[in-house]
């Protein structure tokens, strides 16, 4: 089923994946990372954890962000508080179904810093958390003045900086907030079970980002996997889903 949300005039486009009937049941909504999308086609790592959620009996709510996907806006205008707006809009909506029992949280890279933050706002709403290779880094990232590989002068941040060879172009105001983010801090404000899953072999965020999370958040399990890269895949790629959907189907 797909469903659109409108969030200050952009139109948020995403897809629900639910169990058989009309039984009530826990809904785990899914926040993607930095230039990906809500994964609903065959073969990408949301696709196959929705279709385990719903196989357990749990619904999958996918979205784009802002300038993603099949929604609208600017890549170049997208940071990680727009973002937060975005998810705010979509809860709101998944809150508002009336066979939605607990809502829970899955965030991969820039969508688990999303979704840490989601969790610490809306503490006394999301039941569970699950951050995979959770991309807290970002904010040390902006501090040092380098975007997946590109350097910029972090004192003096340009208004737009090009990345993946020119297929995008991120705003200096994603930088400007991204330094300052409170990440940890707000996402310490949730006190229910939280999960992280991260990779050793993670070529672009630092596994210490999830051990800084499980020392933050009060009741975080923290799995780190010696064979899995920042998407989730290599060798432990099927425990690692399989454990992020246990916990969120507990």
């Amino acid at each position: 089923m797909e469903f659109e949300v409108i969030r200050d005039g952009l139109h948020l486009r995403g897809v629900i994946d639910r169990p058989e009937g009309d039984a009530p049941c826990p809904a785990v909504v899914m926040l993607h990372g930095f230039t990906g999308d809500m994964g609903d086609r065959p073969g990408t790592l949301f696709q196959e954890i929705a279709e385990r959620l719903v196989a357990s009996g749990v619904a999958a709510i996918r979205f784009d962000f802002n300038g993603h996907g099949c929604s609208d806006g600017d890549f170049g205008r997208m940071d990680v508080l727009n973002e937060i707006e975005d998810a705010i809009a979509v809860l709101t909506y998944v809150r508002s179904l009336d066979w939605v029992g607990d809502v829970r949280l899955l965030g991969h890279s820039q969508g688990g810093v999303v979704a840490g933050m989601m969790a610490g706002l809306y503490h006394d709403v999301i039941g569970r958390l699950a951050l995979m290779a959770p991309a807290a880094t970002l904010k040390d990232d902006a501090i040092a003045g380098t975007c997946m590989g590109v350097r910029y002068d972090a004192a003096h941040i340009p208004d737009a900086v090009a990345i993946d060879g020119g297929a995008h172009v991120v705003g200096g105001h994603y930088f400007r907030i991204a330094q300052t983010l409170p990440i940890y801090e707000v996402s310490a404000r949730f006190a229910g079970p939280a999960l992280t899953v991260h990779g050793l072999a993670d070529e672009i965020v630092d596994p210490e980002a999830s051990r800084r999370y499980g020392a933050a958040l009060p009741d975080c399990t923290v799995r780190l996997y010696p064979q899995l890269n920042h998407g989730i895949e290599g060798v432990d790629h099927d425990a690692a889903v399989a454990e992020a959907v246990r916990f969120l189907t507990a």
